[in-house]
């Protein structure tokens, strides 16, 4: 009976530990930087979507926000923003465009 007593424990014990450890690195995650001055002074992002993915904004964690010529950008993560950055006309059109 003492090893199968020992064996759960340890078990228990180990799982404890894994679950703590996913907390603390979940935690630990870096907030959003503040927006800067320049963002201030920008047009308002006016999509709830990322620009070059059409992603809901938020659903890969806290959105990446950049100011092109005084337009703020949004973007679902950080692999849009060079994307955008190679055509941004062609991603800008999409801001441009009649809503239904």
């Amino acid at each position: 009976m003492k090893p199968l007593f020992i064996f759960s424990s340890l078990a228990f014990l180990l799982s404890a530990c894994n679950k703590q450890e996913k907390a603390v690195s979940a935690s630990s995650t870096t907030p959003a930087p503040a927006p800067t001055a320049a963002h201030a002074g920008a047009k308002p992002y006016p999509l709830n979507v990322c620009l070059v993915s059409g992603e809901k904004l938020g659903g890969m964690g806290e959105p990446v926000i950049i100011v092109h010529n005084g337009q703020e950008i949004k973007f679902c993560c950080e692999h849009c923003q060079p994307k955008f950055e190679k055509d941004p006309a062609k991603y800008l059109a999409k801001l441009e465009a009649p809503k239904p």
